[in-house]
């Protein structure tokens, strides 16, 4: 039986005239997240279709396609004529396959010259169920649900439906610099920032030989896990390291990660203009280390003009892995590698920094040389595919 995707839209439906530029960066975006498979696609203003030459791969491209944002649920279903007989007659194709002792028939009328309503159908298609199969009725708790509906183009007929992944499509509100590490929470944060429609590139500081080629390693996997929700994403790494020695060498130890914090920003700030990106990214969740207190962003915050979004900033702990288990970021991120947040962390970091402290300490080197030769340095990632990431680590 040859069958088909049907795919309904999310959020994007309460969209009035929008709504038709959020389908086509949907669109957009399906093709591109499968591109290595021989699909065809259409679609109007309330659903989408997608068929698959290769019929072995349709519950495969499912799967990629429930991590689509802008998508609120996903069919693998079968189309006939809207002709009474052939529904019939494939009703009783697709169940005869199916073990079941209880159903019900949901019926969708969209096109409204289908003679029959949907109750009355609904009691057309429960009775033909009755008389062939060895069944009851619960409309309450069914075991299956025959869900048929009856459009314009033909009608649809599945019993199993894929939650999707809801939001927006990714690039609808425009581009934003995740800076990403290799912990737990700025993943998380990374595809929040996606399933709000905000396309998302990564940035990375990395500080060699203080920090290792797995730890680098670790990052590009991550990259790749998120990417698998976008399929636009490139990871931009820095090379930290002399800035890292410099402020280790001129700076109050207490004042160290402020500052390192304070440096990220500046150079997030002008990379971020540079490649179009209009907002910041990171996973900074409040009070959950030192540089995440409210006093210590406000410091850290004063070398930006550009708006920060922080979507993790009010979850806990237990509710940030909750998602990087479900995003599949978790076990990646709990991996023993340190990144230049953790290395010359010093034994009591200020919790409540003050601005004329750290500009004191930054005022002893040449920090802006340091920054532009960081942004000069900028080693692009572009070819993450899911493939790829497997061997990493």
């Amino acid at each position: 039986m040859e069958k088909t995707i049907l795919i309904k839209y999310g959020e994007l439906t309460t969209k009035k005239e929008n709504r038709k530029f959020f389908i086509k960066i949907l669109a957009s975006n399906i093709k591109n997240l499968l591109k290595n498979y021989d699909i065809s696609l259409d679609y109007d203003r309330v659903r989408m279709y997608v068929k698959v030459k290769d019929q072995t791969k349709v519950e495969e491209v499912a799967n990629k396609l429930s991590k689509i944002f802008g998508i609120h649920s996903i069919v693998i279903c079968h189309k006939v004529e809207s002709v009474d007989a052939s529904i019939q007659a494939k009703v009783l194709e697709i169940l005869k396959d199916i073990k079941f002792n209880t159903f019900k028939v949901e019926t969708k009328r969209a096109d409204k010259n289908f003679p029959i309503s949907s109750m009355e159908y609904n009691n057309v298609i429960g009775g033909l169920v009755l008389k062939n199969f060895d069944c009851k009725v619960d409309v309450h708790n069914p075991e299956l649900t025959i869900h048929v509906e009856i459009r314009v183009e033909g009608t649809f007929i599945y019993t199993n439906e894929i939650k999707g992944s809801g939001g927006y499509p990714v690039g609808v509100q425009g581009n934003g610099l995740l800076m990403l590490s290799g912990g737990i929470d700025s993943p998380v944060a990374g595809y929040l920032a996606l399933k709000r429609g905000i396309n998302v590139n990564c940035l990375y500081f990395e500080s060699p030989p203080h920090t290792s080629v797995e730890a680098k390693n670790k990052v590009i996997k991550l990259a790749n896990i998120i990417n698998e929700y976008s399929g636009n994403i490139k990871l931009h790494v820095v090379p930290f390291t002399k800035i890292q020695e410099a402020i280790y060498m001129h700076c109050k130890p207490e004042y160290m990660i402020t500052i390192m914090r304070r440096m990220m920003y500046r150079i997030a700030t002008k990379y971020a203009k540079k490649i179009g990106a209009e907002i910041i990214i990171n996973g900074e969740s409040v009070g959950q280390v030192a540089s995440q207190t409210i006093s210590s962003m406000s410091v850290i915050n004063e070398v930006t003009n550009m708006p920060i979004i922080r979507p993790v900033c009010c979850l806990d702990k237990l509710e940030i892995i909750e998602i990087a288990k479900k995003i599949g970021t978790y076990e990646t991120s709990i991996l023993p590698y340190e990144d230049c947040c953790t290395i010359f962390l010093p034994r009591h970091p200020v919790i409540n920094p003050k601005l004329e402290k750290c500009l004191q300490s930054e005022a002893n080197y040449d920090f802006d040389t340091l920054i532009d030769e960081c942004i000069n340095n900028i080693e692009v990632i572009s070819n993450l595919e899911p493939e790829s990431y497997n061997d990493l680590l």
